[in-house]
């Protein structure tokens, strides 16, 4: 599937309001957050179009406390997932693109999510510069996910590096669940 940036869209935190309240209605208290993560969560920011969510368990196990609930919704758990930090799961088949990353709660990888939004939510420059690299190598790697992500990953990290000095600046703190 070739790398496609589009503009930004309402629809995708629509989207995200609607599908978080499914979940939260399955997933009960299991699901300590769930919030809309990555590009499509940052108003204005072009993204591929791609919802991705973020939910935060206390634990991994027993891992049926949200499989179960999730899959009875038409997710689909990617049990070969490579990432040990994150269990995931996809749109039902048919659906919108969408990806949910169960992470556990206060995990690096659970606020290193929540920080980039926050970072880009609050400076629309740097999201409009991460908006142009994203398209320019969008471009050049049209038929190579792997690449464009390979590609992606130094400037990620000098963004991060300016997020975790705006963090200091500004006190950040994890705000309310998005749903």
């Amino acid at each position: 599937m070739p790398v496609e940036i589009v503009p930004y869209t309402d629809e995708w935190p629509r989207r995200f309001r609607l599908l978080s309240g499914s979940m939260r209605a399955a997933l009960g208290n299991t699901a300590l957050r769930i919030d809309h993560i990555g590009s499509t969560s940052v108003p204005g920011l072009a993204a591929k179009p791609i919802v991705d969510m973020q939910i935060s368990v206390a634990d991994f196990e027993p891992l049926d406390a949200f499989r179960l609930p999730l899959e009875g919704l038409g997710y689909v758990f990617r049990a070969d997932n490579p990432e040990r930090t994150k269990r995931y799961f996809r749109e039902p088949l048919g659906e919108p693109r969408t990806h949910i990353h169960v992470r556990q709660r206060g995990s690096w990888a659970e606020l290193f999510a929540l920080l980039y939004r926050d970072y880009m939510r609050s400076n629309a420059d740097e999201a409009e510069r991460y908006a142009d690299i994203k398209r320019m190598l969008a471009e050049k790697h049209r038929n190579d996910q792997p690449a464009y992500t390979d590609a992606k990953e130094p400037y990620l990290w000098e963004l991060m590096r300016r997020a975790d000095r705006w963090s200091q600046d500004v006190g950040w703190q994890l705000g309310p669940s998005d749903a």
